[in-house]
């Protein structure tokens, strides 16, 4: 029987390379419902080839042109609650979260509490909630799968070992665009330059949040929530090649590293076929022809980021939600070139110093102090 897949931001840069591995494995998968926010053209080309029965459209004004041209048979559902309404579906096993930014939390919270499995690429999701997420994962006994490459690997590394042999998590990162770059330089950097990534091919938001480090920033958190592990066992090595996606280190002293390709249709497929190992369509490592692999210590002097996660998970409570929401806001300052690309870090780190944060919040101060983050984020001023 085949296992019956929803998948949110079907559009985006992790959504098109999950529907990539769907055609390969197309006896064992199938995608049951796509959401998207406002690409309609792609979202109704993906929905004709599926012959998906369901399709979600965030942008509520989009969603009124996507019905006078959906297929014949699909029933379309509009708005953030209408993304909700589609990972409900009684029909669907699993549900992958690829949506970018904070939208995906409360979709993947109620998908959770009503049983289904979780394929979970949006780092925002733990960032936010991890502690509220993961009580729920536990509660309802459900799986929940990292997609990311980094967390794929060490999911991969420490599967079937006990929480307690692990001495450290060790997450790998390229170093992005501007590895090596002094602040002084980065201040000029433009969006164009922050947006060629030496090696991933993503989003301009993800991409953006490698060229700053907070990608591992974001990634840091999730860790601790995905593997409960506490943040001061959780180290970051720039790895420029990008072929070993993590590690983990045992208390013995032995490391476990977990090696492909650069492709994110690795852990896609891992995540979306898990338990069962399928035969993958991507070319395997050559060993023989890898140049060589070098490791190096983050820039933290020059790359702020990584400070950010350990002081709001020593911090805890609505911080890490937070840090998160001032990034977004952030980020998106720069790409409409308001602010300079150094800025970024300096309206988070603003951010996070203005707050008073919440121990132990419910969602709705989650999402209170995600809004108030936003409201903040925009208004710092950047001399």
């Amino acid at each position: 029987m085949k296992k019956k897949i929803i998948i949110l931001g079907s559009t985006g840069s992790i959504g098109r390379n999950a529907l990539s591995v769907v055609r390969h494995l197309s006896d064992e998968l199938e995608v049951v419902g796509i959401a998207a926010n406002s690409n309609i053209r792609l979202l109704e080309a993906q929905a004709r080839e599926l012959k998906c029965k369901y399709v979600a459209v965030a942008d509520e004004g989009k969603a009124e042109e996507f019905r006078r041209r959906a297929p014949r048979g699909c029933k379309v559902f509009s708005g953030e609650s209408g993304v909700l309404e589609l990972s409900l579906l009684p029909e669907a096993d699993l549900v992958l979260c690829a949506i970018v930014g904070t939208g995906g939390l409360v979709p993947v919270l109620e998908a959770v509490k009503a049983g289904k499995d979780i394929a979970i690429a949006s780092k925002e999701v733990l960032v936010m909630a991890g502690e509220l997420v993961m009580r729920e994962v536990r509660k309802r006994k459900v799986k929940f799968l990292p997609v990311d490459s980094e967390h794929s690997a060490i999911f991969q590394c420490i599967e079937g070992r006990k929480p307690e042999d692990v001495r450290r998590i060790i997450l790998t990162g390229s170093g992005g665009p501007f590895r090596g770059m002094k602040i002084s330089r980065m201040r000029s950097a433009t969006s164009k330059s922050a947006l060629e990534h030496p090696v991933w091919d993503m989003g301009p938001k993800v991409t953006i949040d490698s060229a700053t480090l907070m990608n591992k920033a974001l990634e840091i958190v999730e860790a601790r929530w995905l593997f409960n592990v506490p943040g001061d066992r959780i180290d970051v090595v720039i790895h420029p090649q990008s072929v070993i996606h993590s590690m983990v280190e045992f208390i013995d002293g032995t490391v476990l590293a977990q090696m492909s390709e650069p492709d994110m249709r690795f852990p896609i497929q891992y995540a979306l076929t898990y338990p069962v190992k399928h035969a993958g369509s991507l070319k395997p490592l050559d060993f023989a022809k890898l140049a060589g692999l070098s490791f190096e210590e983050p820039d933290r002097r020059n790359f702020p980021a990584l400070d950010f996660a350990y002081e709001a998970l020593e911090k805890g409570g609505t911080m890490p939600a937070v840090m998160n929401a001032a990034n977004e806001v952030a980020v998106e300052r720069f790409r409409k070139s308001e602010i300079r690309f150094t800025d970024i870090w300096n309206i988070i780190e603003k951010t996070m110093s203005y707050h008073k944060r919440l121990d132990r919040p419910s969602l709705d101060a989650i999402l209170s102090a995600d809004k108030w983050a936003r409201d903040t984020a925009s208004a710092v001023r950047i001399q």
